[in-house]
């Protein structure tokens, strides 16, 4: 998914989905760095991705907590 297209998607969510989400993007972070430590991580540029996602999620509902 493209990021203006993904940006879009989380603006359209609820702040519980958007929290939601961002469980699911620390947890799947962790699983990468486990796995990049035991050397069982094939992609390392998804260690990136994720923490990207992760920061748009949290500007995401900040943005709609000061609205």
């Amino acid at each position: 998914m493209k990021t203006k297209e993904y940006i879009q998607d989380l603006r359209s969510k609820s702040v519980e989905e958007l929290n939601a989400e961002l469980v699911a993007a620390k947890k799947e972070l962790f699983n990468l760095r486990f796995q990049n430590a035991t050397n069982q991580l094939e992609n390392t540029s998804r260690i990136k991705e994720v923490r990207h996602n992760i920061a748009r999620i949290q500007t995401i509902v900040s943005e709609k907590a000061n609205a």
